[in-house]
């Protein structure tokens, strides 16, 4: 069977993680339009304050920060600093065949740990708890990293 074909259970199972990340990380672009438009405001740039059919009434306070629509960039600042590598190291991860459970649990327990990691940051957890979060997650991509060099360099 083809490594690279959706029929080979371990690429199917790295496709789904990968595509659930990519999801998630476009949906913050959305959330933050959608969360300066609930607040109208949190926008950065000068032109944002032109008079347009989704900003008609344009008022300077609209670009000074707002740490509702802070707080979804700051998540998407995190997952753009994380999500890339889990997507290279996910799929160099698979082609080392390594078993499906495995795999399974490595990529998955990744997506989940950056879900929940959201949803800490999303609902103003602490620290702790979002560091929590961020280490299993962090954890996991070392070991989807490691896992692939050692295997090349037949350890």
């Amino acid at each position: 069977m083809d490594k690279l074909s959706l029929k080979n259970p371990l690429f199917a199972t790295y496709v789904i993680a990968a595509t659930l990340m990519i999801l998630k990380v476009v949906g913050m672009s959305w959330l933050t339009v959608v969360r300066m438009l609930q607040v109208n405001g949190g926008f950065r740039s000068p032109e944002d304050l032109r008079k347009t059919p989704l900003n008609p009434s344009p008022d300077s306070k609209q670009l000074e920060r707002n740490e509702a629509v802070d707080r979804i960039r700051r998540i998407q600042l995190n997952d753009l600093e994380n999500v890339p590598f889990f997507l290279v190291a996910g799929f160099l991860y698979i082609l080392t065949e390594p078993s499906l459970i495995a795999a399974r649990l490595l990529l998955y327990g990744y997506v989940l740990s950056r879900l929940a990691h959201f949803a800490a940051y999303f609902t103003a957890q602490t620290h702790d708890v979002r560091a929590t979060l961020w280490t299993i997650g962090s954890l996991i991509l070392i070991y989807l990293t490691c896992w692939p060099l050692l295997v090349a360099l037949g350890v």
